[in-house]
């Protein structure tokens, strides 16, 4: 590759390289569920713009280009939401995910007290599935998204981002 991938937070300039990655990547996701109006591919730019400012939000970056991207916010029950977790499709499967994941349990858990940490991904999801499971999420319920995908829902306790790093 030549470059190596390196995670940070982002900041207010990397919102419409976040919002342009998030609409590219969750088009398989939108595939494999036969539905295009998933909220990954109908955020604003706004909106993506609110979240870089106010939540926890890592990219990965090769050179100036952001490839992967995550989000988590704190509820006052000590909960993280994880979510919007993304890769670039031509670097998946190199560990970036798992990497923009450590970073944000990381940040969560030192910098805003997280206690536990939850994410949700669509029931048909095997490779999101596979990468939660691997780095220690347990399933522990179930939902229906807004957009009626249903949804797995997943959480690990915030002290084991640490077994996982």
């Amino acid at each position: 590759m030549g470059m190596s991938v390196t995670i940070s937070v982002a900041t207010e300039q990397d919102a419409e390289q976040i919002f342009r990655l998030q609409y590219l990547c969750f088009q398989s996701e939108a595939a494999l569920y036969g539905n295009y109006r998933i909220d990954p591919l109908v955020q604003s730019l706004d909106s993506v713009r609110q979240e870089v400012a106010a939540d926890c939000v890592y990219v990965a970056r090769l050179g100036e280009e952001v490839v992967g991207s995550v989000r988590g916010s704190v509820t006052e029950d000590g909960s993280a939401s994880i979510g919007k977790l993304c890769v670039h499709p031509r670097l998946q499967g190199h560990g970036i995910g798992a990497r923009l994941l450590r970073a944000a349990e990381s940040a969560l858990a030192e910098e805003r007290g997280a206690k536990r940490f939850r994410l949700h991904t669509g029931h048909r999801s095997e490779n999101n599935l596979r990468l939660y499971r691997r780095v220690g999420y347990e399933t522990v319920g179930t939902s229906q998204g807004s957009d009626g995908v249903p949804m797995i829902v997943l959480e690990k306790a915030a002290e084991a981002y640490v077994a996982t790093a």
